[in-house]
């Protein structure tokens, strides 16, 4: 899978509405064939980050990027940041999450 994760500095007029504003690409990205999840978090170091991890099947990256809603998403969400967007891209040979072993739960029962 394709697994990527962004650091996006939203300026800080826009922070609190950075949900809504990006809400249309989130929906659209996660009804595309081939995503496996595409998720926001905020930091908690710095109300004007929001994080985005995302992964998609290996074959389904190339049409993410060509899609309507990405290149509106080009247009409509940069207006709304500090900066460009960090991001971390890499492939990885795995199809979902695996569990972190070294904190594991003992099963409730």
């Amino acid at each position: 899978m394709i697994f990527i994760t962004a650091k996006f500095r939203v300026k800080p007029e826009y922070a609190e509405q950075w949900p809504q504003i990006a809400a249309e690409f989130t929906e659209a990205t996660r009804a595309e064939p081939g995503c496996l999840w595409f998720d926001w978090s905020r930091s908690l170091d710095d109300p004007t980050e929001y994080v985005l991890v995302e992964a998609f099947q290996d074959d389904a990256g190339a049409a993410h990027v060509q899609s309507d809603h990405f290149k509106k998403a080009q247009r409509d969400l940069p207006p709304h940041l500090v900066a460009t967007p960090k991001i971390v891209s890499t492939t990885v040979d795995q199809g979902d999450w695996s569990l972190l072993g070294e904190m594991a739960v003992p099963e409730q029962g």
